[in-house]
């Protein structure tokens, strides 16, 4: 009686098996992409960052933090400021600020990322010539992050932020949260990150452009034609990301610094990928040299190679940095960005 239970619970699970490799075979070119809003937090930050092919996960110490792993923060320990800007693709605006200053035994930090498109002419069905107005599209993220060290290897972080897309004169807004951790291991120093982000609710479109003339009845003679009405969006959620990152010295000395990172990023628009990146910091980290590969194992990835440079000079009592990143586009033109830092 056993042995026929268990071959026909064996036989069930082979079953169910093979179901699921035919389930996975019909739909392995099916992917997430385009299923998400406010893909605008999907656009990295940070020069540094870019030229490194975004492998920073465990190895972000800068602003840029509040966007990568705000447990990165806990590295800034005088009040430090930064601003990135980039032309993104098709000529639209990208900006980066940010913020940081010690706070309770810790780092709080205020960053605010935006993207803009230029004005365009406003085209209807009625008026193919245009109508003589325009309009643009933006979208804006406002975080606050706060981040601290539980002891001298771990620190973890979190970021709340408001979160806000317009066209013309329609718009959605939610909000989100980032989590992040970073571990210094005790061998040689090498350093375990981890991060989630953009974990928040579902965004609606509404507002005037989606007011309407409608006829409630067509059916019916002698009614109102023409009602008043809104068209209700979907929702959609944003894009969700969890990183994990490794980092490490694989050279140190004096002079020189050769850092070697990987990420392997797990997001809910798109299949999981790995990131690879190295810095290379000579004379003391005065010149910075840095290269890196996006979206490795990716079916079909849009973005590749990567490099950067930077510099670091002390003024005063100010430390001064300034990065610059190209980043290879498959379809597009490159993308170049400037990025400018300053430590009290």
């Amino acid at each position: 009686m056993k042995n026929q239970l268990f071959k026909q619970g064996l036989a069930v699970c082979l079953m169910l098996l093979m179901a699921g490799m035919a389930s996975a075979q019909d739909t392995r070119n099916v992917t997430n992409r385009g299923t998400t809003a406010a893909e605008f937090l999907s656009i990295p930050v940070g020069a540094r960052s870019t030229g490194m092919g975004n492998a920073v996960t465990a190895q972000v110490d800068d602003l840029s933090s509040i966007y990568w792993n705000p447990a990165g923060l806990t590295s800034l320990e005088n009040p430090s400021l930064s601003f990135e800007t980039a032309k993104w693709i098709n000529q639209i605006n990208f900006n980066y600020g940010a913020f940081s200053t010690p706070l309770a035994g810790g780092t709080l930090g205020v960053g605010m990322t935006s993207i803009r498109t230029p004005e365009m002419e406003v085209i209807t069905v009625e008026e193919q010539d245009g109508t003589g107005e325009t309009f643009n599209a933006a979208s804006y993220a406002v975080s606050v992050s706060y981040a601290r060290k539980l002891t001298d290897r771990f620190s973890i972080g979190g970021t709340a932020k408001l979160v806000s897309e317009r066209i013309w004169h329609s718009s959605a807004n939610g909000v989100a949260i980032d989590i992040g951790t970073l571990f210094v291991t005790p061998f040689r120093g090498i350093r375990l990150g981890a991060a989630i982000t953009n974990f928040g609710t579902k965004l609606q479109m509404g507002g005037d452009d989606l007011l309407i003339t409608t006829d409630i009845d067509q059916n019916a003679e002698g009614n109102n034609e023409s009602q008043r009405g809104f068209l209700r969006t979907d929702k959609f959620g944003m894009p969700l990301m969890m990183r994990i990152g490794l980092a490490g010295e694989v050279i140190k000395t004096k002079q020189a610094r050769l850092t070697l990172a990987v990420d392997a990023l797990s997001p809910n628009n798109s299949e999981q990928f790995l990131n690879l990146g190295a810095e290379l910091g000579l004379l003391g980290d005065l010149v910075i040299l840095r290269g890196g590969y996006n979206e490795l194992l990716m079916t079909d990835s849009v973005r590749g190679l990567s490099a950067g440079a930077g510099i670091r000079y002390r003024f005063g009592g100010i430390n001064l940095g300034v990065d610059y990143a190209y980043e290879a586009q498959k379809y597009f033109n490159a993308i170049n960005r400037l990025t400018v830092s300053m430590k009290l």
